[in-house]
């Protein structure tokens, strides 16, 4: 690893995150806002095939920034106020130092769609651009780049390894987790952070079908989410941050996997829901037209990235190709699909989700079981007034999204062999349940 690119990295992003701090993000959605913001200008660089410039643009305007914020603070300006420190901020840097380290020297591991995001990672850095039609290196030529993208500013500055591409990912998981934090109202009061802690850690447990020494984005993408729920929910003061926050996270979402496109509509839910509750001026109807406009808005604008890149691919690659969102490839599966064939794929899928043999069905049991004793102990023990029904249920309602739009994608985008084994359904199930 270079010493000296690491440096230049971590200054670039020292200066994304001071600058964008001054505009009124959080400091724990800093970290993960300035990466997601860098991923998106790569990205346009990328489809006009400035990629190589961007690369190295991308960290030098980071680092222009740093010099800019430490100008501006030692002539007493745009100084932001001192937030304070707490434990957690000492575990997470902990906790990304030790996994930093340990996944820097742990080998790559690779399968199918696994060891796409490492050959697309080298040919970005190596080629200086994204696919073309006539490339054959490249087989999931849907798939959108943003996470390639990023693990290529990262190792074309610490230089390319496994270990590099491990870390340039875990980043990523590593911001989104911290970002968690900015929902907290008190973050002084120790038990709930320390509840927090306690979840990132227990997902660990439950992650052993995807772990982080492979570059699958099925875990990154419902951390990336979470970290929109919770900056969603810190800013509901601010209307502008969540419509700004809920549109590059929805877009960066759709741009590192089509399977983002269920997180995307849950964050559009909730925005609209926060947009409608939050603003409290004006009679209920004026608030839900408020909040529908700017949502409309929001999540429209956060869409035309995907849609750039679904023309790209249209254009560029004339043949359907694995996993690629197309109603021809749709419906040519269900006309060589019986109705016996997918019967007896549903019954496996239904089969599956309900036994108990299965860790994360376990993990579904657990979070219902712990939210109602919580609810019978606060609300009808200490008789206090507690949402933690209403938590349940729209938990609870997630999953039966999820269970029908990954029963969908068996029966409409994956061949008869991979269908009836559910191949995959344990990466995807537990990513979710995180």
């Amino acid at each position: 690893m270079s010493f000296f690119g690491l440096v230049v990295f971590m200054m670039a992003q020292l200066g994304y995150t001071g600058l964008i701090r001054m505009t009124g993000v959080n400091k724990y959605m800093s970290w993960i806002t300035a990466m997601v913001v860098q991923t998106l200008a790569l990205y346009f660089l990328a489809m006009v095939n400035f990629l190589e410039f961007g690369l190295k643009a991308v960290v030098i305007v980071g680092c222009i920034g740093l010099v800019v914020r430490v100008g501006l603070i030692s002539f007493n300006r745009g100084k932001l106020p001192f937030e304070g420190i707490h434990y957690f901020d000492f575990w997470m840097l902990f906790l990304g130092i030790m996994m930093g380290r340990t996944l820097y020297f742990s080998p790559l591991i690779h399968y199918d769609n696994y060891s796409h995001w490492a050959v697309m990672v080298k040919f970005l850095l190596f080629q200086g651009h994204l696919p073309a039609g006539g490339e054959t290196l490249i087989s999931f030529t849907s798939y959108p780049p943003a996470a390639a993208l990023w693990i290529t500013e990262f190792v074309s500055w610490v230089g390319f390894s496994e270990g590099a591409m491990l870390v340039g990912q875990f980043l990523l998981i590593w911001a989104g987790l911290y970002a968690l934090f900015a929902a907290l109202r008190d973050r002084s009061r120790t038990m709930t952070a320390f509840f927090l802690c306690f979840i990132i850690a227990i997902s660990n447990v439950f992650n052993i079908a995807i772990r982080m020494n492979n570059l699958l984005v099925d875990f990154v993408l419902p951390v990336l989410a979470a970290a929109a729920f919770a900056g969603i929910y810190s800013y509901r003061r601010h209307p502008w941050l969540q419509c700004v926050t809920a549109g590059i996270f929805s877009a960066e979402l759709l741009l590192i996997k089509n399977s983002g496109t269920m997180y995307v509509v849950m964050i559009g839910c909730y925005l609209m829901y926060s947009l409608t509750t939050n603003y409290s001026v004006g009679k209920h109807w004026l608030r839900i037209r408020f909040a529908s406009w700017r949502t409309a808005l929001t999540m429209g604008l956060s869409y035309l990235p995907f849609f750039w890149w679904n023309q790209h691919v249209h254009n560029t690659f004339h043949a359907v190709t694995k996993h690629q969102i197309s109603a021809q490839a749709y419906q040519s599966q269900l006309n060589h699909e019986s109705s016996a064939v997918m019967g007896r794929i549903s019954h496996q899928f239904i089969h599956q989700i309900l036994t108990l043999n299965s860790l994360s069905t376990r993990g579904v049991l657990l979070i219902n079981i712990g939210l109602i004793v919580a609810w019978v102990v606060i609300g009808l023990v200490l008789h206090k007034r507690t949402p933690l029904l209403k938590v349940l249920l729209a938990i609870d309602l997630s999953f039966v999204v999820y269970y029908v739009s990954v029963l969908a994608m068996y029966l409409v985008s994956m061949p008869y062999k991979e269908a009836i084994h559910l191949d995959g359904l344990e990466v995807t199930y537990l990513a979710w349940w995180f």
